[in-house]
């Protein structure tokens, strides 16, 4: 007897083909059966006719390793269909941590939720302490060289010695054998972008030993984006190693297009033979931290030193300087301009939340950088913001491109609790069913069932799990029914903590998560290990 059937859906398979209705059966965690099952018994059956039935989707670039720990029920994912989060992306993962310099990884989160303590220290005792908690979905970890870095040597704006670089080399290879699928950097943001081309490429090639790969956020979106594209491509070149270029996107009204030759960089390389791929997520709008607006040596030395920086008038004033004037090209400010800048989380000053930085300058009378700086100040360097930035024939581009998969750049957030404070970017609740409402069914930009396999064939192929990502007999059973005609995203700027529409049942490991659109409160997800 079958624990679990659903009868009559189509069934998209996640390999980018056409789907036909057929019955899908489950025993324990994984897909007995599919076709005419309507002679078999089961424990459970669901009537799915009219509804398409798919892979659960892969979530390839998260940032929910923080975050699940508060919300291990994975509300603002779990709702999207999504079964499975990449996590450890940017180049910032909570593990590895040393001791020494364990106060600077705490203070480089923007949001640490009640559970996490930190008793950890490798990567192993990290994923191990987080399993035991239990999850709604499944969680696969990269591990960040920024979190490596500050391991190794805090914020020191320096190349590493040689034991230094031996250390961090050793804590990438106890990662590796602990389960992490590969390393990710952040290089537009501190400590990582004080990482040279060289040690990435020295580090990675221990993630490629233990057959990882190496997903980056790269090191400029803008001005720099072909070279940024360029310096990833090379260490994946170097290192012997596959490479995910995060949020493939060109930032800035002066570097609109761009796209077109970022994927046309993406193409050669893989011509070459190189494994290189993307992700990308369906909004014209990013999130980041604020103080990445601060050129990269005015957090060198941590979040304390960038303060005292911020409060001293001359250094002040040489920051100021450099946010107008950035050496070497143009900033995030002469990109778009401060009436783009919106803050989405301050702990301290709510008031800011969902308001433009100039509408908050001129509301308190000052110039916009110097609002900037007060809220960095005020909020010890933990304030959030979206910045619109993007064009909407580059996401297009991307959305199509056949080595472009989905990521969200989100976190599993919730609408109750500390979950839902501030106004965070929608993507957290609705990327996943606005590229099947919004992309695949009202613009027709690209067939359902190629929109499927960018969600779940082709990041599984990325991971290479060959039981995930896929509805054939003997694969886990991670399944996402949904209604083709309505699913929707309901997540807007102004209003971010709102559910989608349209997925109605999301099955993890087996284990019905969510049911008739409600979460049931089951936790059946597991860490995903790669050794």
């Amino acid at each position: 007897m079958l624990d679990l059937k659903i009868d009559g859906a189509t069934v998209i398979d996640g390999t980018g083909i056409a789907g036909g209705r057929a019955d899908v059966g489950v025993q324990g965690d994984v897909i007995a059966a599919v076709g005419d099952l309507s002679r078999e018994p089961a424990s459970r059956t669901l009537n799915a006719a009219g509804k398409v039935l798919a892979p659960g989707f892969i979530d390839m670039h998260s940032h929910s390793d923080w975050r699940l720990w508060g919300n291990r029920r994975a509300e603002s994912k779990i709702r999207q269909g999504v079964t499975t989060e990449v996590v450890g992306n940017c180049g910032f993962s909570p593990a590895p941590a040393s001791t020494e310099f364990l106060d600077d990884l705490k203070r480089f989160a923007l949001f640490t939720p009640s559970g996490m303590d930190f008793r950890w220290r490798s990567v192993g005792e990290y994923l191990d302490a987080f399993d035991a908690g239990g999850t709604a979905l499944n969680v696969a970890q990269l591990i960040g060289l920024g979190t490596v870095r500050v391991a190794a040597m805090g914020f020191a704006r320096r190349p590493p010695t040689a034991s230094e670089l031996k250390q961090m080399q050793r804590m990438v290879a106890l990662g590796m054998e602990d389960g992490a699928c590969g390393v990710s950097t952040g290089l537009i943001y501190a400590p990582g972008s004080f990482a040279t081309t060289e040690e990435i490429i020295e580090v990675t090639k221990v993630a490629a030993r233990h057959r990882g790969f190496y997903a980056s956020h790269i090191r400029g979106e803008g001005a720099t984006l072909l070279d940024a594209v360029a310096e990833a491509i090379r260490v994946g070149r170097e290192a012997d190693c596959p490479v995910q270029v995060s949020h493939v996107k060109a930032a800035g009204r002066p570097n609109w297009g761009k796209v077109a030759e970022e994927l046309a960089l993406i193409d050669a390389a893989c011509a070459e033979g190189l494994d290189v791929m993307g992700d990308v997520y369906p909004y014209t709008a990013s999130s980041t931290s604020l103080r990445t607006l601060l050129p990269d040596w005015a957090l060198e030395g941590g979040i304390d030193a960038m303060l005292k920086r911020l409060v001293d008038p001359r250094e002040r004033a040489r920051i100021g300087r450099e946010v107008e004037s950035p050496p070497g090209g143009q900033g995030l400010v002469q990109r778009m301009g401060w009436e783009n800048v919106m803050i989405a989380y301050c702990a301290r000053r709510k008031d800011a939340e969902g308001r433009r930085l100039s509408e908050i300058a001129a509301a308190r009378g000052m110039d916009p950088m110097e609002a900037a700086f007060e809220l960095l100040v005020d909020e010890a360097g933990g304030a959030s913001m979206i910045l619109f930035q993007l064009d909407e024939a580059d996401l297009r581009r991307a959305l199509v491109h056949p080595r472009v998969m989905i990521g969200s750049d989100g976190s599993a957030l919730a609408p109750y609790g500390e979950m839902a404070v501030g106004k965070p970017h929608p993507r957290s609740y609705g990327t996943f069913p606005r590229v099947l409402g919004e992309y695949a069914r009202e613009q027709r930009l690209l067939p359902l069932a190629h929109a499927v396999h960018k969600m779940t064939g082709l990041p599984a192929r990325r991971l290479g799990l060959r039981d995930r990502g896929v509805v054939r007999p003997g694969a886990k059973a991670d399944l996402v029914v949904f209604d083709a005609r309505h699913v929707a995203d309901r997540a807007t700027y102004e209003d971010p903590h709102r559910y989608p529409t349209g997925v109605e049942h999301v099955v993890v490991n087996g284990s019905l998560v969510i049911k008739d659109g409600e979460h049931t409160g089951s936790l059946p997800g597991r860490v995903l290990r790669f050794n």
